[in-house]
């Protein structure tokens, strides 16, 4: 992979690629070359040199969380008690362990790290939150923001 410095400009066939990819993942190779206006070898080869080269990462199905019984989406705060190193480093280690974190970002701002978790319903999100969030490492506190409805949840 390029490391970001080394890494070139996108072309508009290749913005094309990976705009129509990002909506349809599964789009085989001929009908993405036709969309594109490219016929299908030059097509493929565009498009493993945008997986070798990290712009496309991987594909992966969109699950439908209703039907899936996780249609439940907080928001939790996270205050640590110790952010040096290797503090930040157990906390990002253990929430990889916990499934219902479905996002973790580390925040620069009043709080250190904002977890998207998504849950069965209220008394699950409770019991996810006792038991497993405010366990990890060096946890002070917590602050939770429930979703009402998500308005706008991907994009490109």
């Amino acid at each position: 992979m390029l490391k970001d410095v080394e890494r070139r400009q996108l072309d508009q066939y290749d913005e094309k690629i990976i705009s129509i990819l990002s909506q349809e993942g599964r789009l085989p190779v001929t009908d993405l070359a036709r969309r594109i206006g490219m016929s299908k070898s030059p097509c493929q080869v565009r498009l493993k040199r945008l997986q070798d080269e990290g712009f496309i990462q991987g594909f992966r199905a969109v699950l439908n969380p209703r039907l899936l019984g996780r249609e439940h989406v907080a928001f939790a705060e996270v205050r640590l008690d110790d952010t040096r190193e290797n503090a930040l480093e157990a906390f990002n280690a253990a929430v990889q362990a916990i499934p219902e974190i479905e996002q973790c970002h580390m925040i620069a701002g009043s709080f250190d790290y904002l977890l998207k978790i998504r849950t069965a319903d209220i008394t699950a999100y409770r019991r996810i939150l006792g038991e497993s969030i405010s366990t990890l490492p060096n946890v002070a506190s917590t602050s939770t923001f429930v979703s009402m409805q998500s308005v706008k949840d991907f994009s490109f």
